[in-house]
């Protein structure tokens, strides 16, 4: 059904206004984003046909913009936009962790290292600093391409965990299949970067593996 042929108090943006984004399809969601539709296509089926070609939410939001660069109607600036979206999210989810107690939940570091690092070509290593306080200090990319154990360099890690005076370090990378399930490698990695930083009085409260749906905790699942 068309915008136009709803009832005013039934569009979107009457409906997000009155009952909040939950009440809105994904489609809805990006229709007002979109604003208007194209010749012969309404903004929701323009809408809808985006979500579909490129992959649903998570493609709106692949690095780069890759998923969006043939969508028809798609171009460089609404491209552009949907970047500074996420980062205005990833900036929102960062400063949410500075503040006291931020990782009282660990939803929020789960959700903050989802947003970086899912959709990603290739895998990516990260690690997020936190204080004593469990604030985030900083969260850096550390290492890129095919990771294994040998790749992943503790000492690095470590190097950096001094460097921003931590007392505690997250680890996240992710897996480009979308599998979240851990490897051997995985494991490995873990026990030498929580081995290395104990060295130096760090603790490593988590290890994240991001693939489709959740982040993966090594610490829920005992490893940590």
């Amino acid at each position: 059904m068309r915008i136009a042929d709803l009832c005013p108090e039934d569009r979107p943006r009457e409906r997000l206004l009155r009952h909040g984004p939950e009440a809105l399809a994904d489609a809805e969601l990006l229709a007002l984003f979109l604003r208007t539709g194209l010749p012969g296509e309404d903004v929701l089926a323009f809408a809808a046909r985006v979500l579909r070609e490129c992959g649903g939410v998570p493609g709106l939001f692949a690095h780069e913009g890759r998923a969006l660069a043939t969508v028809r109607g798609i171009g460089p600036a609404k491209r552009a936009e949907l970047r500074a979206v996420l980062a205005l999210a990833q900036r929102y989810l960062g400063a949410s962790l500075a503040r006291p107690q931020a990782l009282r939940d660990p939803g929020q570091a789960a959700d903050y290292i989802a947003l970086s690092l899912r959709d990603r070509p290739q895998e990516v290593f990260a690690a997020a600093f936190l204080d004593a306080r469990h604030r985030i200090v900083a969260f850096e990319e550390m290492f890129h391409g095919s990771l294994d154990s040998a790749s992943v360099h503790p000492r690095e890690v470590v190097r950096r965990a001094i460097h921003h005076r931590a007392a505690a370090v997250i680890v996240a990378h992710n897996h480009p299949s979308g599998i979240a399930e851990p490897s051997a490698a995985d494991l490995v990695v873990t026990r030498r970067l929580q081995e290395a930083l104990a060295l130096v009085d760090v603790r490593l409260l988590d290890h994240f593996i991001v693939g489709d749906g959740r982040p993966l905790s090594l610490a829920a699942r005992g490893h940590l």
